[in-house]
């Protein structure tokens, strides 16, 4: 009998995930990776600064979700079978062994992306995976009718036509090509519906040039409320960076992932709420400010912070409210203590584009999930097509969470595609 032959376009995470996943489900199956360019893996490579945050040490498929803006509850089921305690067990026998930071995001302990590169590198040549780089695919046509099972010869259900001139026959097909437009056209041309992509995880532009001069300032915790016309006000609270075009970190990277389309409709035109002491109520905030007048009346306001804020921010924000350089506390009318507190608690700033988080390429949109079975990943239109990774309609915040939605639904295809009993398999051949 033929063996299975499967096709897997994108070499990137999920697609290296899926083909090692099949190969080793299925040795007798025929496995081909195509990656258009030279060097697969790009995005393993450049991503968490160069160390790969692999995962999230969040355990509870519940309370993981909650990190998807866009695909959290598609996933629930995916993540009972595959979740982030299973990525540390596939690459702690592939001999690498991950670390859990504070904040929970999860990295090799050689913090070195090329370790994971090269134990995916591996696992795919261990598995006899064929892997051709330099590949570019230009279209798929269907072939034949129903699928075919591993009890019969294979249909060659699909025709994968190469640039080179050359077609691949194969039974099985998974699209991994994340964000590219050619992955989006194919499952067009197959009948899917395809979710307008648009970019997540992303910094805010600010044109406030006395803010952008605090370049390299950070906050440990400050709270953002977005605000955007005909929308629902959105709020995060993290680590903030002012930058020398705006606002970065966590918190900002969270917000424009939950915000990304309201975002987009606007025109990254929107209004930005900061809450630079949320761990205070208003009126805590008074009475340390009162405290700082009655004790150090005699004390320049610029000099003698009142409340707990790198000194530099302290006075830009004074600066906001009209306090001057020459101002002393035993001057603060109370007009301009409200005015202070104001500042404080929920300062105004205008939103004028968006920059780019350099570490993250994540889009939301992509194949619509009604479209999908989650059980297997194939999709409910075309039998033997399936999915994996950013070409999907998911995508999490930054900490690890893009990536294990990369592994989980690789790994779900990976099987399904060769093993039509992939479902029992997943319990008893977990690696």
């Amino acid at each position: 009998m033929e063996p299975l032959r499967v096709v897997v376009i994108g070499g990137g995470a999920a697609g290296f995930f899926s083909a090692i996943a099949a190969a080793k489900s299925n040795p007798r199956a025929c496995v081909i990776l195509l990656e258009a360019s030279n060097q697969p893996l790009a995005k393993v490579r450049v991503s968490g600064g160069g160390r790969c945050n692999v995962t999230h040490a969040c355990f509870d498929p519940k309370v993981l979700i909650q990190n998807y803006p866009r695909g959290g509850k598609a996933l629930l089921g995916a993540f009972t079978r595959f979740q982030p305690q299973d990525t540390v067990a596939w690459f702690a026998k592939g001999g690498v062994q991950l670390k859990t930071e504070a904040d929970g995001r999860m990295f090799p302990i050689t913090d070195s992306s090329e370790t994971i590169v090269n134990c995916l590198m591996d696992a795919a040549k261990a598995a006899r995976v064929e892997l051709r780089t330099g590949t570019v695919v230009v279209g798929v046509k269907r072939r034949g009718g129903e699928i075919s099972n591993l009890l019969t010869p294979p249909l060659s259900n699909f025709e994968v036509i190469l640039k080179s001139g050359e077609k691949l026959l194969c039974d099985r097909l998974l699209l991994a090509t994340g964000s590219n437009l050619l992955g989006y056209k194919i499952a067009q041309q197959l009948g899917h519906i395809i979710e307008k992509p648009v970019p997540s995880l992303f910094t805010f532009n600010i044109r406030d040039e006395k803010l952008r001069e605090l370049a390299g300032v950070s906050i440990n915790c400050a709270k953002l409320r977005l605000i955007i016309p005909e929308y629902s006000p959105l709020e995060q609270t993290g680590p903030l960076l002012i930058t020398h075009w705006g606002l970065s970190g966590p918190a900002v990277l969270k917000l424009s992932a939950w915000g990304a389309r309201a975002l987009h409709s606007s025109n990254y035109q929107a209004t930005l709420l900061i809450n630079w002491l949320p761990q205070l109520q208003q009126e805590q905030v008074r009475q340390q400010l009162l405290a700082a007048k009655n004790d150090s009346p005699k004390r320049l306001i610029l000099s003698h912070r009142g409340v707990d804020l790198p000194h530099r921010l302290w006075q830009y924000i004074i600066s906001r409210v009209g306090i001057s350089a020459e101002n002393r506390w035993a001057e603060l009318s109370n007009k301009k203590l409200n005015q202070l507190i104001h500042e404080l608690s929920q300062g105004q700033y205008l939103i004028n584009g968006k920059g780019v988080f350099k570490e993250e390429f994540v889009t939301c949109g992509g194949i619509n999930l009604k479209q999908v079975n989650f059980k297997t990943m194939e999709s409910k239109l075309v039998p033997g097509l399936y999915f994996a990774g950013e070409i999907l309609d998911i995508d999490g915040i930054t900490g690890g969470f893009n990536f294990q939605s990369a592994w989980t639904t690789a790994y779900l295809a990976g099987l399904a595609m060769v093993n039509l009993e992939s479902t029992k398999l997943l319990t008893t051949n977990n690696q």
